[in-house]
């Protein structure tokens, strides 16, 4: 027996948060999706009824070419024998990326070929989460409650301690990572009449141009591109496409003006009074959200990221960590463990030479690294105190975690905020089995994130 026959998308994350991003886009459109830490079997799959969309949480966004050669050409294969008409290479809607570190063009690049495909739909905006493109160039806020910045001049994403944006040009910047001819269908095109549009479209492709990229500025352009997408699937040729989630809300726009879409099934959770967070994001805004939350009573245990790395010290900062951690949990308080408290914060220097001092490249290693000390960290945590809620942060970070705790798959439970959902953690085996889980990238969420993922009926 094949895999189930009404699956209609599967989809490669190039980081773990982004991952569970396109899985709640989905979810809340109605097609039941789950997110998987490894390839799935089809015994997996087909224990979830109605299933119509997989997901396969990666880490390309920290990975060499050399890295994505092995990583992507394994994955690519394994999505395209699900038999889904649509696969989508999901990357960073801030398109933190470069020639050697994550390289969008390089994904391209083996996608294609693995697909087959002459040409591929980039799609990076997504107005539900703040990230804008306008002639090629992208905005984003640095959390829901700020103004858009243009790339280059973004509080977080220009001082990203891995890969810094100096370019705001999406063309330009993906240029340096491709041969592939780029072209840009912009947001003049998308005021377009459909059959203009369509001979817009049609142009770009007769002149030769392999990659499409789609401006976006308001919700009522993802019809339109989504329209444009779904009309490139032709039977016995996978639809390759890439781009933020705001892949998936421009089908499912489409779906839904279609009539395709089924009733979305009820979501949401109870209220907690302690939670443990365990975080990895070097992010502004997350530093605000931690502030926020100490401010109302949590207690902070900083982890000493010099000594995390270190194979010498590793377990003895963790254990240490982990009694303070549980200490604080049974007075009654809600616990935060951050490797980071923003782009400024001595830790980051410190953790790179010590790594370097062992021979490491830090840009390649520290979020494996630092994540897998901050998943071991909060699954004792979690198995000592017998809590049930928690939450990682960190896009970089939130994968290696996830698999040193266990976690085989997630499904969205209730809306926190726009790429951030909280989750049912499925690990057979694991105490954290049934776990409500949120893994958070750095800049999803306003400043009362944390509030809202102990009362989820307030988002």
């Amino acid at each position: 027996m094949g895999a189930p026959s009404d699956l209609l998308l599967s989809y490669y994350g190039d980081d773990f948060t982004g991952t569970t991003d396109v899985m709640e886009a989905l979810t809340r459109a109605g097609l039941r999706t789950v997110m998987f830490i490894e390839p799935p079997t089809v015994q997996q799959l087909r224990k979830y009824e109605g299933l119509r969309a997989v997901g396969l949480a990666g880490a390309s966004r920290t990975m060499s070419p050399a890295q994505m050669d092995v990583e992507l050409t394994a994955s690519f294969k394994k999505l395209a024998a699900l038999g889904t008409p649509i696969v989508h290479y999901k990357m960073c809607s801030t398109f933190d990326s470069s020639p050697q570190v994550g390289s969008i063009g390089h994904a391209i690049d083996i996608g294609m070929e693995i697909f087959g495909s002459k040409v591929t739909a980039l799609l990076v905006g997504a107005p539900i989460l703040g990230r804008y493109c306008a002639f090629g160039n992208l905005f984003a806020r640095s959390g829901l409650d700020t103004e858009p910045c243009r790339l280059d001049r973004h509080p977080t994403m220009r001082h990203h301690p891995t890969t810094p944006m100096d370019e705001s040009d999406l063309g330009i910047h993906l240029g340096k990572q491709t041969a592939k001819k780029i072209g840009l269908f912009d947001v003049l095109s998308l005021a377009l009449p459909p059959q203009e549009a369509d001979a817009r479209f049609k142009s770009l492709l007769e002149a030769g141009d392999e990659v499409i990229l789609f401006d976006v500025l308001y919700d009522e352009h993802l019809p339109k591109i989504g329209r444009l997408i779904w009309n490139q699937m032709t039977k016995g040729r996978k639809l390759f496409v890439v781009g933020s989630s705001g892949v998936e809300y421009a089908l499912t726009a489409h779906m839904k003006s279609q009539g395709l879409l089924p009733s979305p099934r009820p979501l949401g959770a109870d209220s907690v009074d302690r939670l443990a967070v365990v975080s990895g994001s070097c992010s502004p805004v997350t530093d605000r959200q931690i502030a926020w939350l100490l401010e109302r009573g949590a207690r902070e245990i900083p982890l000493k990221t010099d000594r995390l790395v270190d194979p010498q010290h590793r377990e003895a900062e963790i254990e240490a960590s982990v009694q303070q951690a549980v200490g604080v949990l049974k007075d009654g308080h809600s616990v935060v463990l951050p490797s980071c408290r923003g782009p400024q914060d001595p830790r980051l220097a410190t953790t790179v030479r010590r790594l370097e001092a062992m021979g490491q490249d830090a840009k390649l290693r520290s979020a494996e690294i630092i994540g897998r000390a901050l998943g071991d960290i909060l699954l004792r945590v979690l198995d000592r105190s017998k809590l049930r809620r928690a939450a990682v942060t960190g896009g970089d970070t939130s994968g290696f975690a996830a698999k040193t705790m266990g976690v085989e798959a997630l499904e969205m439970l209730a809306p926190l905020a726009p790429g951030a959902p909280l989750c049912t953690a499925h690990a057979p085996g694991s105490p954290i089995h049934g776990l409500e889980i949120v893994f958070k990238g750095g800049q999803n969420g306003k400043t009362d994130f944390f509030g809202t993922l102990m009362n989820p009926g307030r988002a």
